[in-house]
């Protein structure tokens, strides 16, 4: 599938965000600790939440979607706790199902995970953390293998603040004998937001959201109502999307709070940011100003949202560059936008962008989820008309992407051959 999309028109109206993906997979995983139904609300209508529900469906969960944003789960009859299926395989968060079924069952045997190729991601420090909880470990046949007699509270320092090991670790131990201490903890909305979740199921988790979390063990979790939090990354894609296209955006249902590195970055670009209850309003100006970043472990500024960073930074007048510091294979994106004409440069981790210049409309392909969202971003902002392909990436991500661009006056469309690609172009041309 691909976005083609005809650029030059500033991005006007308000937007509605909706339910963080990142929150939603370890959420919908969590639920899986109980053998009482679980409802979860505001969930994302992405293909990655799809994906994981078919994997849950694969080893047993009942999985009912009253409506598109709701879900209810009941895991009272999984029959196996070996996730092998091709759904595993396509998904990062499938090695939640580590940590939930190692938990539940104190045995786990899944996949090696999937996911966007945006360089080396070890689970060393999951693995790490499931043994000080007393399980072993190996690899069989592409397999990570847990098994343990019993687990039992761990005092666990990570070598590094991951996000998913923190995340995985808080699943396979609520229902550990005991205390448990994960030190060097993320700190990331969505991890607060997974614990609150679990605490609402019976969970004792304290500390989630602060570099340590303590965890008392129960013996049972129970069924809960839960309603998954705003997504920071589609909240930060569509405030940049207003500076990149010069817009005016008011971005609705988020929590600002969450958006604090975003939104001063965009200040000191020349925005005008502003805040109104739970929405955020962005107005782009004619030019903006060039800006060094970092990226960082949250509170810091978040690596997903760098792509779209570095397109605004082609817009800006003189040199920014892009330090990052999460993944190191994230700047694939940076030769789709010189194929526009963009003047930038990679030296190891760093990104050079001199901006000022005029992008044009080319044929992009996207190398991952954020790029090809910062992609339609930049086609958006260029003359003449962009095609971005390989967009199922964007869709694992984004739900209703090419939609909520168009009703804030975007030329895009979703298409899905090249019959309707030259369709689609003629009618934007």
């Amino acid at each position: 599938m691909r976005y083609v999309m005809k650029g030059g028109n500033p991005l006007v109206g308000e937007v509605t965000i909706s339910g963080a993906k990142n929150a939603a997979l370890g959420i919908l995983t969590a639920a899986i600790l109980t053998d009482d139904t679980v409802t979860v609300e505001n969930v994302p209508d992405v293909s990655d939440v799809t994906v994981l529900l078919s994997a849950f469906k694969e080893i047993g969960v009942i999985v009912e979607r009253p409506d598109r944003h709701t879900v209810k789960l009941n895991a009272a009859n999984i029959f196996t706790a070996c996730a092998d299926s091709p759904y595993i395989k396509k998904l990062r968060a499938g090695y939640y199902l580590l940590g939930a079924l190692l938990g539940k069952y104190h045995h786990a045997e899944v996949s090696m995970p999937g996911g966007c190729n945006i360089g080396n991601r070890p689970i060393d420090q999951h693995i790490k953390g499931f043994r000080m909880l007393g399980a072993s470990s190996h690899n069989e046949n592409g397999m990570v293998v847990l098994d343990a007699k019993e687990l039992k509270g761990s005092h666990i320092y990570l070598d590094m603040a991951s996000v998913g090991a923190t995340m995985n670790l808080m699943l396979a131990s609520v229902l550990a004998k005991g205390n448990t201490i994960i030190e060097n903890a993320a700190k990331e909305p969505h991890i607060v937001d997974m614990a609150n979740m679990l605490n609402s199921m019976g969970a004792r988790i304290k500390g989630a959201g602060m570099d340590v979390i303590r965890i008392t063990g129960v013996e049972r979790l129970h069924g809960t109502e839960y309603t998954i939090i705003p997504d920071q990354i589609e909240a930060g894609t569509f405030m940049m999307a207003a500076a990149i296209t010069k817009g005016d955006i008011l971005v609705r249902h988020i929590i600002p709070q969450h958006m604090d590195a975003i939104s001063a970055k965009l200040l000191e670009m020349g925005c005008e940011v502003s805040e109104h209850g739970d929405a955020i309003r962005v107005v782009g100006r004619p030019s903006l100003y060039a800006c060094n970043v970092k990226t960082l472990p949250y509170p810091g500024f978040p690596t997903d949202m760098q792509p779209q960073m570095g397109v605004a930074l082609c817009m800006a007048d003189g040199v920014g560059t892009i330090t990052e510091s999460i993944f190191e294979n994230r700047f694939k994106y940076v030769d789709e936008l010189n194929k526009m004409g963009a003047d930038t440069e990679v030296k190891g981790s760093v990104a050079i962008f001199k901006g000022g210049g005029n992008l044009k409309g080319a044929e992009l392909v996207a190398p991952d989820l954020r790029a090809g969202a910062a992609l339609v971003l930049a086609g958006l902002a260029a003359e003449g008309i962009s095609v971005v392909d390989n967009v199922d990436y964007v869709l694992r991500g984004y739900e209703d992407f090419a939609e909520k661009l168009s009703n804030l006056g975007a030329q895009i469309k979703l298409v899905t051959d090249e019959d309707e690609l030259q369709k689609a172009k003629l009618k934007i041309g």
